[in-house]
């Protein structure tokens, strides 16, 4: 034991080097050890709902899966495979998995879908944005639409998942528990943009549309990733040596906010009897509703000219309310006068939160809006963290456009804070 302490005082310097090399092994096998753990429960959990008894004439449910193996610089697809796939085949679901071999694949894929009973999305914010614009392009999107949608979040960016699933730092327990809510079927109504150019087709959002140097910044942070924590300061920090200030001038038309009208049971109500039919018909051929002539009223349009750093316009699903009793998305338009520092600062906190409208920008709430831009505009749009060129847009919400599946604790805290 002697000739052992005098070694390790002898050469102290690989000693310390062999006791963190040795610690730092043993704390990844347990990190390894608790994520099986994690996958196991997991499965066991999906084996319930797959060993239910179903009538021998009821047909399995079928899940399509959209899966973008580049999402998470390459790594979706091992993620899934570890610990999304084995919950969803272990659930009874009849699974086809569909992998996307190039950016817009399924925007084409989802217009030439079949019927399906699920569709899940395993990838990021780019993936959602994809799947759903391909989904409300179909001319039978009044009765897809309808389909319930579930998220895997495995991209570098999921801002649907702060909505939908609780948060975790446990990636394992973060998809997990994401492909269990799915088996679990509680559902919540989202929001939709429809984007709309001149000339293309409409693209579709669930976050919404950003505008501005706050964006084009934010775009170039992995270009000074030798900097470690210190890129994003600097992305923003150098962009402003391009020119300052940073203005970015255009109209903007917009409607205020539309009623709520009442939800829509999901069952359909059973068929009265023939006698009551008959009585139905037979009244209104004896009497017919009287006709009341309307009148055309032209739409209440404001409109304003703008000059600002950023405009951005959202959705209200991360502040999701399922008791509101109007529809509208919040459009964000801040100060023109920002200072360097502030430019640097408010750029850090937008990588955590891109909508976040800071103190002294003007909201407004509108149901549907105009965005004109000067003539030779440049730059581009970020729609769903994706780029788009800058050009004159209408964008209009369409309100519960699309049921996205949720964590039932979720749902629930959500129904709580309504009520309080």
């Amino acid at each position: 034991m002697a000739k052992v302490l005098a070694a390790l005082r002898n050469h102290w310097k690989k000693s310390t080097f062999g006791a963190c090399l040795l610690g730092w092994g043993g704390h990844w096998l347990y990190g390894k050890h608790c994520d099986n753990l994690l996958r196991r429960a997991a499965c066991q959990e999906a084996q319930a709902f797959g060993n239910q008894l179903i009538p021998a004439t009821m047909p399995l449910k079928k899940a399509t899966v959209f899966l973008n193996p580049a999402a998470c610089k390459g790594k979706a697809g091992n993620l899934f495979e570890k610990n999304a796939a084995p919950i969803l085949h272990l659930s009874g679901l009849d699974v086809t998995v569909v992998k996307t071999d190039y950016e817009g694949q399924a925007k084409k894929l989802l217009e030439l879908m079949e019927n399906t009973d699920l569709i899940i999305i395993a990838g990021g914010d780019g993936t959602v944005q994809e799947v759903i614009t391909g989904l409300l392009r179909r001319a039978d999107e009044a009765a897809f639409s309808k389909i319930p949608i579930g998220f895997i979040p495995l991209g570098k960016t999921c801002t649907l998942s702060h909505t939908l699933y609780p948060e975790s730092t446990n990636q394992v327990r973060h998809i997990t528990n994401a492909t269990l809510a799915i088996l679990k079927g509680e559902t919540v109504p989202l929001d939709v943009l429809e984007i709309k150019g001149e000339k293309e087709r409409p693209v579709f959002a669930v976050s919404g549309l950003r505008w501005g140097s706050y964006r084009d910044a934010g775009v170039k942070v992995s270009k000074y990733w030798y900097l470690g924590p210190l890129k994003t300061k600097a992305a923003h920090f150098f962009s402003t040596f391009k020119g300052w200030p940073q203005k970015h001038q255009a109209a903007l038309m917009y409607l205020g906010p539309t009623e709520r009208p009442p939800e829509e049971p999901e069952e359909k109500p059973s068929r009265p009897p023939l006698y009551v039919r008959l009585y139905r018909r037979l009244r209104l051929y004896w009497s017919p509703p009287k006709e009341f002539s309307q009148e055309v009223t032209l739409e209440d349009w404001e409109e304003l000219k703008l000059s600002t750093v950023e405009l951005s316009i959202a959705t209200r699903n991360k502040q999701l309310d399922l008791t509101r009793t109007e529809d509208f998305m919040d459009i964000c338009i801040e100060a023109e006068s920002v200072s360097k520092g502030q430019f640097v600062h408010r750029g850090s906190q937008k990588m955590h939160d891109p909508h976040m409208c800071p103190e002294g920008s003007r909201c407004i709430q509108a149901s549907r809006c105009i965005l004109q831009l000067p003539e030779g505009t440049e730059g581009c749009f970020g729609i769903d963290n994706e780029e788009y060129e800058a050009m004159p847009v209408e964008v209009k919400l369409l309100p519960r456009k699309l049921r996205f599946f949720c964590d039932p604790g979720m749902k629930e805290q959500m129904l709580q804070a309504a009520v309080q």
